[in-house]
């Protein structure tokens, strides 16, 4: 039997786990990183993500805790009115990441292009 596979696309989604089954790092979190950057603001980012300051704060403070390292370097209120920017550690599991979810797509693509020829 034959598909109409024009019209349908394959989707997956990955994730880095701890041995316990915590997640450390994902998609939404590489959104809130994303977000920070282009903003300098937890809040900012927050804002843009349409989520609570509290929640997007309390993604970071797990993975913070898991890994034992801060992502983000914050600086509190003040004249400037604070902000944050990514640590060297944020950098490189946001580049890191994003090139791996990249690849997985494209194999999941591929792989899905020969399970289900048009």
């Amino acid at each position: 039997m034959r598909m109409k596979t024009n019209k349908l696309r394959i989707r997956s989604k990955i994730w880095i786990e701890d041995e316990t089954g915590k997640v450390i790092f994902g998609q939404g979190r590489l959104k809130i990183l994303e977000a920070v950057i282009r903003h300098g603001s937890i809040h900012a980012a927050a804002k843009e993500l349409k989520m609570s300051y509290r929640a997007v704060w309390g993604k970071l403070k797990d993975t913070e805790e898991r890994l034992g390292q801060p992502l983000l370097v914050r600086q509190i209120g003040g004249a400037s009115g604070g902000g944050s920017e990514l640590t060297p550690l944020g950098k490189n599991l946001f580049e890191k990441f994003s090139a791996l979810q990249a690849h997985v797509a494209t194999e999941v693509e591929n792989l899905f292009a020969r399970s289900f020829p048009a």
